[in-house]
């Protein structure tokens, strides 16, 4: 399957969305001798759907609808998050709500080179109820799109019952309604039980994608795949013809039967500030393109572009002022 020509391409992104805490100073600028309360953070919302859907909004033409799922509690932060989703001239029908939730929290550590490290607090994120209503299984927010882009991270957050309906009703819409499905694989072992049990959910996963947008770190932490013809080999055993490798500095990776590959030697160089969201950013950047028709080629470079504009900022998303 592939995107088809049409006046509306209709969107859903499907995951959990956060409060960020972005510090000010990279780790290692940190005068240990300054009272912490000098430290200023700045307070965002964030996470790893949300960032991709944010961009695919942002390069989108109005001929997309991009459209955000996930569940938030009645606080005053999450109606602070589901304003912003709306800022962002994102679709919010599909958010649930949990009384007895609110949502997770993460602070972003940088160090000099701007590499990130994560501290999390999400045990009562409302996202962890995402499908499941009034002690029942409810998957109608689902219906009716043309993609439906969701990762890793989506479903390990789930209970394991969740996880494999989720995956039964993708796996419908995909074959009785021609729905395409973009995934990221993107691996955190912390989220998961163990890792076979992430190992054999991200495989289903796999089984099920259209538009395949994995890291290489993510992949070979996983599967430990020898080289990149292991994990190559592995992808086109999923039937995957379509989507991306990203491989860090020396450019992303088609993974069509052409296999194109972005040459990054020539384009500009960027100033890496932050890289956090820039899988996320490249995504988005990806899917627009394809979206809106693009060759292999042409979809990596806008991922790539899109990335390379984001990581050179502080926090995953970028001010729509800034922007």
């Amino acid at each position: 399957m592939g995107i088809t020509s049409k006046n509306n391409h209709r969107v859903l992104c499907i995951g959990e969305a956060m409060l960020e805490l972005s510090f000010s100073q990279p780790d290692n600028q940190i005068n240990t001798e300054i009272d912490n309360q000098n430290e200023s953070a700045t307070v965002r919302y964030a996470g790893d759907t949300l960032n991709t859907a944010i961009y695919l909004q942002r390069l989108s033409n109005s001929d997309t609808t991009v459209s955000y799922c996930t569940a938030v509690g009645r606080d005053a932060l999450s109606t602070r998050l589901v304003d912003f989703i709306k800022s962002e001239n994102i679709d919010v029908s599909a958010i649930q709500t949990a009384d007895d939730r609110t949502i997770g929290l993460y602070a972003i550590s940088t160090d000099a080179t701007g590499e990130r490290s994560f501290t999390y607090w999400r045990n009562e994120s409302a996202a962890k109820t995402l499908f499941q209503q009034n002690n029942t299984t409810d998957f109608s927010a689902l219906e009716d799109f043309d993609v439906i882009y969701l990762s890793a991270i989506t479903v390990a957050i789930l209970p394991a019952t969740i996880r494999k309906a989720l995956l039964d009703k993708l796996s419908f819409l995909r074959q009785e309604k021609n729905t395409l499905i973009a995934f990221d694989s993107n691996y955190r072992p912390a989220l998961w039980e163990s890792q076979s049990i992430a190992r054999s959910t991200i495989s289903s996963f796999w089984e099920i994608t259209d538009i395949a947008l994995p890291s290489i770190d993510d992949e070979q932490a996983l599967f430990q795949d020898s080289d990149e013809q292991e994990l190559l080999s592995r992808f086109k055993s999923y039937g995957i013809s379509q989507g991306a490798l990203k491989r860090g500095d020396i450019g992303p990776l088609g993974l069509s039967e052409k296999a194109s590959s972005l040459d990054t030697s020539s384009l500009p160089e960027v100033n890496v500030v932050d890289t956090t969201a820039a899988g996320d950013s490249f995504n988005a950047g990806y899917l627009s393109a394809i979206l809106n028709g693009a060759t292999e080629i042409g979809a990596l470079t806008a991922g790539h572009q899109c990335a390379a504009r984001v990581i050179s900022c502080r926090g995953a998303i970028i001010p729509a002022s800034q922007w």
